[in-house]
């Protein structure tokens, strides 16, 4: 079912590393065919930017500031990959939590690791079973119903000759996850080197950590009442979202703060939740919320997670919504929490209640 962009009347795009991004952000939106009355902006909190785009739209819509927005988040990291934090003053460097934001987020899961005992075999473990629940539901088609396919640009695979005019881009059509490898085995997994030797154990690997990958997501909100006047099917209500902050040097842990913050704001206890979607920044922290904060495996990211499918930064928190709601519609669950760690000792989770 199709909305009239018109109706929308603030978009607001979650987004990490691109340097231009509100040229970026309002560009696209116009030319995606949003009328010049709708407003844009770019919010940014790291791997969190994505929920924290929903709920400033959701924020708005309570408030009676709008009665339609729309929820952006999206990240190439192909274009833009993350190369850390440029040169801290000496004031930081002198502060001794400061000085920890400017190691790359591959420390913080060694840190993990090491210091709250999650060990390269459980890590290995988690990867492969992210890898094998994110192909069979890609076999299955159970993605088609959250991914539009779109036609982007590539470059051909052949560059141009010296002198010659530079080829052009080639049309592709994208449909599908291709980060997925189903086959994998933690027995595999365990064969690859350690991606950070310099620190901790050496467990955090390529093949245990989340992918480096382009990706967008969207999240329409807006009034129920707006919803029916529409005439458009409600999938879910957002009941809150939540942050919180803790040492940076563990930030993967976040979500073991933030969830239940938001659930105490929400109401309810961890029994009340029928599907987590947490994102898999690193299966360190992943071993962590499962295996000592107690979140039940078999309810966390049933269709696999940011290790098999990519962690676009400021995408994720929009396409863990996404993802989630499809999952708990097959289940017939009602209560959905999704989470993520934030880098820079940050944690975030929102509150859903299923409505399809």
């Amino acid at each position: 079912m199709k909305v009239d962009p018109a109706v929308v009347e603030d978009i607001v795009f979650g987004t990490v590393l691109p340097p231009k991004a509100p040229y970026d952000a309002r560009a696209s939106a116009l030319a995606a065919g949003f009328p010049e009355t709708t407003s844009v902006q770019v919010i940014n909190r790291f791997c969190s930017s994505g929920l924290m785009a929903i709920q400033s739209v959701a924020n708005q819509i309570r408030v009676g500031e709008i009665e339609v927005g729309f929820a952006v988040g999206f990240e190439s990291m192909s274009a833009h990959p993350d190369r850390g934090a440029d040169e801290f003053a000496q004031e930081i460097l002198d502060h001794p939590v400061a000085a920890d934001c400017q190691h790359p987020m591959g420390w913080t899961s060694e840190n993990v690791s090491k210091d709250l005992n999650v060990p390269r075999k459980r890590m290995d473990e988690l990867a492969a079973a992210s890898h094998q629940r994110a192909g069979k539901a890609q076999k299955s088609g159970i993605f088609a119903d959250e991914i539009i396919p779109i036609t982007a640009l590539q470059a051909p695979s052949t560059p141009s000759a010296e002198g010659a005019p530079k080829a052009k881009r080639v049309p592709v059509l994208v449909k599908d996850d291709d980060g997925i490898r189903p086959d994998s085995t933690a027995e595999g997994l365990s064969k690859i080197r350690p991606a950070f030797p310099q620190w901790g154990n050496g467990t955090t690997t390529g093949g245990n950590a989340s992918q480096l990958t382009d990706g967008v997501a969207g999240v329409l909100l807006m009034k129920r009442s707006k919803a029916q006047e529409l005439g458009l099917p409600i999938l879910a209500k957002h009941v809150v979202t939540c942050t919180v902050g803790l040492a940076p040097r563990i930030m993967g842990i976040g979500p073991a703060i933030a969830i239940p913050k938001a659930l105490a704001k929400a109401g309810i206890t961890r029994e009340d939740v029928d599907l987590w979607e947490v994102n898999e920044a690193f299966a360190s922290m992943l071993g962590y919320l499962i295996d000592t904060f107690g979140l039940p495996h078999d309810k966390v990211n049933i269709h696999g997670g940011a290790i098999a499918l990519g962690h676009p930064l400021g995408c994720t928190g929009a396409r863990q919504v996404a993802t989630g709601l499809n999952a708990i519609k097959r289940t017939g669950g009602k209560i959905l929490v999704t989470s993520m760690c934030i880098g820079l000792g940050m944690g975030a989770a929102g509150v859903w209640v299923n409505e399809q």
